[in-house]
């Protein structure tokens, strides 16, 4: 199994399934996510009548992101760990301008680019994830 580069049915975006995820859900029989993390961590604080103060759903540098799953904690790429967006809207996604460090065509991207880390147009992202 390799990781797998899906779109968002809310958004539109594109996010990783790692190999990791992937072997998760198919232990518990779910089937594959149409939302990125930030959209079912959104659809969930909704659910939830707005209580936003949970685990999951936030994109980690390190390599990988909190999908948002468990009570509190949520499966992250690494293992089961925490993450959390503390109070967070369930309004419009805020999005970032910057410019891809492949291609150097302007990207945009859900979360706040630091210096030091590669930032991809959804082209260039495709490509280096081999898909």
């Amino acid at each position: 199994m390799a990781d797998k580069t899906l779109t968002c049915s809310d958004c539109g975006m594109e996010f990783a399934f790692t190999e990791r995820e992937q072997a998760f859900y198919a232990e518990k029989g779910f089937s594959e996510p149409r939302r990125c993390p930030s959209c079912r961590a959104s659809r969930k604080a909704a659910r939830s009548g707005g209580d936003s103060s949970f685990g999951g759903g936030s994109y980690a540098g390190a390599g990988g992101y909190d999908s948002g799953y468990g009570a509190g904690g949520g499966y992250s790429a690494g293992g089961y760990g925490g993450g959390g967006f503390g109070n967070r809207s369930s309004g419009p996604r805020e999005m970032f301008t910057a410019t891809c460090s492949s291609c150097g065509r302007e990207a945009r991207v859900p979360f706040r680019p630091t210096n030091g880390k590669p930032v991809y147009c959804s082209d260039c992202f495709r490509s280096q994830r081999g898909g």
